[in-house]
């Protein structure tokens, strides 16, 4: 883990709190006031087991940029030991929440950068309880596929429980199109820029997910082009209503061509795979959007680091610790979500335990695709040297600031 403190930065990227201090997790809100403030977009990256966690923060440490990692409500699940996490239980995702907190706790306490761990597409208030109790500083809760009213009901359901403990919230309004994890929907339907106005007013939510033209899943269309005029007209009817927050961009993944070319020539069979053209992103984060979700990125490279090494070494296929990992590879050529891949190594998984040499090479290709991808989106977003810019506050401090304003 890199540990060295920051070095001395350009003064208005210190006017915010000098000489950060090593500390615990921050609330998300800190960081995403900072891309208010200085217009820039911060990543925000999934992640589904320790190494990962790891890799996401000392990339984000290389880069002096703060970090934003992501449990999805079903990556809770598999890190609680349910391979087969579609159907975890409540009790599954409680002890992955506490796996996952854990895990960036561990890498984020001697860190230099301001972390925040935040729950992607929370299904229900339970699961956003059980990701608070587990360490979780963010929660999203998904109410997109309810009636504008009972969205509204669900999600201010969220935001006094989560307030009251300091936590950040996230709501989404608008139904993005595509599949993941839980997540399905055949087709989209935009964010009316008003209705979210009237949705910040009512929940009291930090941040939004709006829907304009990006899409779940590894196949978001060829030539997909996102309404950016729908991000431009919400922000600016924010600021007309004095309205206070932040505008979310999901299903946001580039879908890397050269490493979806290199998985097939691996052994792969991935089709239709298309993402958002980094240019958009860039252009958006310059115009209301200022956290960006990528997760099939990662699942991407992971997956090709994978078939790289068996390829490279015959005599891991045989392996008595990852040999399975090898078999699933084979079985599952269309796949390219890692958790189909590392169930013969889930106390790696979900503790970091690495028992032998084998298994660190696995670990080794997690945390290098890892790296590559999150590593190039920091840059293109724009959050490179901003670590700075996040006001060093705690929970509890922003708890207080909620009760004060009365949400």
């Amino acid at each position: 883990m890199v540990s060295q403190k920051i070095g001395p930065l350009k003064p208005e990227y210190t006017q915010e709190k000098k000489g950060r201090v090593n500390m615990p997790l921050v609330p998300m809100k800190a960081i995403l006031d900072a891309t208010e403030k200085y217009n820039y977009a911060q990543g925000a990256f999934n992640v589904n087991a320790v190494c990962q966690a790891k890799a996401v923060i000392e990339v984000h440490e290389m880069f002096r940029s703060a970090a934003i990692l992501q449990g999805a409500d079903l990556a809770n699940a598999f890190m609680g030991g349910r391979t087969d996490f579609a159907q975890g239980t409540l009790e599954d995702k409680k002890k992955g929440a506490l796996n996952i907190a854990n895990a960036v706790k561990k890498y984020a306490e001697h860190s230099p950068i301001p972390v925040a761990l935040h729950l992607d597409h929370g299904k229900n208030m339970e699961s956003c309880v059980a990701a608070i109790a587990g360490g979780y500083t963010s929660v999203m809760i998904d109410g997109s596929s309810l009636p504008f009213d009972e969205n509204v009901e669900l999600t201010r359901e969220v935001v006094k429980y989560a307030h009251e403990r300091g936590d950040t919230v996230e709501g989404e309004l608008g139904v993005l199109a595509g599949v993941d994890d839980h997540v399905f929907a055949a087709n989209s339907t935009y964010t009316n820029p008003m209705d979210a106005v009237k949705f910040f007013r009512q929940t009291g939510v930090d941040a939004l997910a709006i829907s304009y033209g990006t899409k779940h899943g590894a196949n978001k269309g060829k030539d997909t082009v996102i309404r950016k005029e729908i991000a431009i007209a919400t922000k600016e009817c924010m600021m007309h209503e004095g309205i206070e927050g932040t505008l979310v961009s999901h299903g946001s993944s580039t879908v890397p061509q050269y490493i979806v070319q290199e998985i097939n020539t691996l052994g792969g069979d991935i089709h239709d795979a298309y993402g958002i053209k980094k240019e958009q992103l860039k252009e958006v984060s310059k115009l209301g959007i200022r956290k960006i979700n990528v997760d099939t990125d990662i699942r991407l490279a992971v997956t090709r680091n994978l078939r790289e090494l068996f390829r490279d070494n015959a005599a891991l296929r045989d392996s008595a610790s990852i040999g399975g990992i090898y078999k699933l590879l084979l079985d599952n050529p269309s796949a390219f979500d890692p958790r189909v891949f590392l169930p013969p190594i889930m106390d790696t998984v979900m503790y970091g335990n690495v028992p032998d040499k084998d298994v660190a090479r696995v670990v080794d290709c997690i945390e290098r695709g890892v790296k590559e991808v999150v590593g190039t989106l920091i840059v293109e977003f724009d959050s490179v040297g901003k670590a700075l810019l996040i006001e060093n506050v705690s929970l509890d401090e922003m708890a207080e600031r909620y009760r004060k304003k009365g949400i």
